[in-house]
C-alpha cells in the first residue's frame, strides 16, 4: 500500500488559511533553519562544474515523507547505477530475502557400476555467486556417489533464462568489461566480489629481463586463450600493461611491459559465452576427481524430464547477496535479478517480462511509474530516465517493507574503509558529520553520477536524500554530492540555544 505523506512546505501550509495565526517561536525557527538549507543547497548545485548541466535533487522527512527541498526533480534524468535501487527493491520484495538460486546435476541414461551411460547435465538456474571450488564440491560429491566415468557428454543448460546475452542498450565498447559482463543462467564467477561471466587476468615479472611475463588466468580455464605480448624490463623501468579481450572471440591480448620485482598486473575480463566457461571448470573439476567424461562439452540443451537429478547446490541466500551487489554495484547481479524475476513471476527469463515484475512492484510502491522509463536492471542504459523525486519516493516507501533491514544494509556506508562496509563511498565523506552516518547507493556513467541514500542531522532528524547530475563535463562531481551529503549531515531543524 502507498503511504500518505505530507508534500506542503511548511510555511506555505500556513497560508492556506484565510484565518491566518501566527506561526510558534519554534516553528518560526524550523522554517528559518529550512531557509537556511535551502541557501546552502542551492549554492552547491550553483557550482562551475554544473554549468549547462542538469541536476535533480529531491530531500525529504523520511518519517513523514514531507518534501523539505527539491531542485529540478521531476525532470526525468539518467539515474546509472541508481537504477539498482529499483531492481533491488522489486527483487526483494518479489524474491525475498531468504531466496535463493540452485545449480543442478543430472545424469540421464543407465548408472551401472562406477560408469554412467549416457550424458551428464550441468544445469543453471541464475546463480550469480557460483564459483570454481562449488563446481570442485559438485564433483567430488559426484565422486561419492560412485561415478568414475562418463560415457556420454557432458552437457551445459542454460535454459532457465532466455539465450539474449546482453541487455539492449550495452555498447560494443563495454562488452569486454567486468561491468559489461554477458547475463547467462549458468555462470561462474572468480572470486568473491561475485563478477560471474568474467576471468581474472594476472600478469607477474620474469625472473629474467627481456622475457614475457608471468600470465596467469583465474578460475583456471583453457575456455579462453591468452596472447602473451609483454617483455619484463629492469627494475627502473615502465610498468605499462594492457589487457583486452578481441570482439567476439575467447583471445585475451595481454601486452605492453612490466619491471623485474614490480607486482602484479591483473584485470576482469568479460568472456563470449559465459555458458561454456562453466562447464569447462566443471569438467576439470570433475578430472581432479578422476572423474573421466569420454564425449563432447556441449552447450544450450534442456535437461531431459527423465533425467535423474544427483546433486543440488544452493547459493547464499538473496540477503547476504545484497552485498556485494549493493556495496560494489555489481552490474550482472542486478540484470540476474531482473531475469529470475521474470522467471518466477511469469516463467520466462528475460529482461522485458524481468522489467515488467519491477514496475508493477513500484507502482504497487507508490512510484509514478509513468513518468519513468526503464531498460535494464543495473542502470547501463543511458536510455533509462527516472526523477529524482521517484528515487526519494521509493526510498520514502520501502521503509515499512518486511525486508527493508537488509535492503538498507545493502547500501554503501560513508566513510568506512571496510570494503562490504563502505563500498562504493568508502573513502568519501571521511572526517566529516557524514562518516558512517550516510547510507546511499552510488552511480556512474560518461556525464552521469548519482547518489541517494539516507541521512541523520544532527538533531537526529532522518532524511531521505536524491542527487541525479546529467551532462556535465568535468571528470568527476562526487564532491558536489558529498557536500550536499555533508549538508544534510550537519543541517539542525532547531537552533541551539
Amino acid at each position: 500500500m502507498k503511504k500518505k505523506h505530507v508534500v506542503v512546505p511548511l510555511l506555505a501550509s500556513f497560508l492556506m488559511f484565510s484565518s491566518y495565526q501566527a506561526p510558534a517561536e519554534s516553528e518560526v525557527d524550523a522554517a528559518k533553519e529550512e531557509s537556511g538549507l535551502k541557501k546552502k543547497l542551492d549554492t552547491v548545485l550553483a557550482d562551475e562544474d554544473l554549468k549547462g548541466a542538469l541536476a535533480g535533487v529531491s530531500i525529504r522527512m523520511a518519517e513523514t515523507g514531507e518534501v523539505i527541498y527539491e531542485h529540478d526533480a521531476h525532470t526525468r534524468l539518467k539515474p546509472a547505477s541508481n537504477m539498482k535501487l529499483f531492481s533491488g527493491a522489486a527483487a526483494m520484495d518479489q524474491l525475498g530475502p531468504d531466496y535463493t538460486f540452485s545449480t543442478e546435476v543430472y545424469a540421464e541414461g543407465t548408472i551401472r557400476g562406477h560408469k554412467l551411460h549416457g550424458d551428464l547435465y550441468l544445469k543453471g538456474k541464475g546463480d550469480p555467486t557460483l564459483m570454481m571450488e562449488d563446481l570442485e564440491k559438485m564433483a567430488e560429491e559426484l565422486k561419492e556417489n560412485g561415478i568414475r566415468e562418463v560415457k556420454g557428454d557432458l552437457i551445459a543448460d542454460d535454459t532457465w533464462y532466455d539465450d539474449v546475452r546482453l541487455s539492449e542498450d550495452i555498447t560494443w565498447n563495454d562488452e569486454t568489461h567486468y561491468y559489461g559482463a554477458q547475463v547467462s543462467a549458468l555462470t561462474v564467477a572468480p572470486n568473491e566480489d561475485y563478477d560471474a561471466g568474467t576471468v581474472i587476468v594476472a600478469a607477474y615479472p620474469a625472473e629474467k629481463e627481456g622475457d614475457p611475463a608471468r600470465v596467469e588466468v583465474t578460475p583456471k580455464t583453457d575456455y579462453v586463450k591468452i596472447i602473451n605480448r609483454t617483455k619484463t624490463v629492469p627494475a627502473d623501468g615502465e610498468r605499462d600493461i594492457s589487457m583486452e579481450r578481441e570482439h567476439e572471440t575467447n583471445r585475451i591480448i595481454v601486452e605492453g611491459t612490466i619491471p623485474l620485482d614490480s607486482s602484479r598486473s591483473r584485470s576482469w575480463i568479460a568472456v563470449s559465452e559465459p555458458t561454456g566457461l562453466a562447464l569447462d571448470v566443471f569438467r576439470s573439476a570433475l578430472e581432479e576427481q578422476g572423474i573421466k567424461v569420454k564425449g563432447k562439452n556441449k552447450e544450450g540443451k534442456r535437461t531431459p524430464k527423465k533425467a535423474l537429478k544427483l546433486i543440488t547446490h544452493e547459493s547464499m541466500p538473496l540477503a547476504e547477496l545484497f552485498i556485494p551487489f549493493m556495496k560494489l554495484s555489481n552490474n550482472g547481479h542486478a540484470e540476474v535479478l531482473v531475469k529470475e524475476m521474470g522467471k518466477v513471476v511469469h516463467d520466462e527469463g528475460s529482461w522485458e517480462k524481468g522489467l515488467e515484475v519491477v514496475d508493477s512492484y513500484l507502482k504497487s510502491a507508490g512510484v509514478d511509474t509513468s513518468t519513468l522509463r526503464l531498460r535494464d536492471g543495473s542502470g547501463m542504459s543511458h536510455v533509462n530516465m527516472i526523477p529524482a523525486h521517484e528515487i526519494s519516493e521509493l526510498l520514502y516507501q520501502v521503509q515499512d517493507e518486511k525486508w527493508f533491514s537488509a535492503y538498507l544494509n545493502s547500501l554503501p556506508v560513508a566513510g568506512n574503509a571496510e570494503r562490504f562496509v563502505g563500498g562504493t563511498i568508502r573513502s568519501r565523506m571521511q572526517d566529516t558529520a557524514a562518516e558512517d552516518n550516510v547510507q546511499a547507493k552510488t552511480g556512474s556513467l560518461t556525464g552521469v553520477s548519482s547518489l541517494s541514500g539516507y541521512v541523520t542531522t544532527k538533531d537526529g532528524e532522518k532524511l531521505i536524500f536524491s542527487i541525479v547530475l546529467n551532462n556535465y563535463l568535468v571528470e568527476d562531481v562526487g564532491d558536489l554530492e558529498d557536500r550536499i551529503a555533508v549538508i544534510l549531515a550537519e543541517h539542525r531543524f532547531v537552533e541551539e540555544e
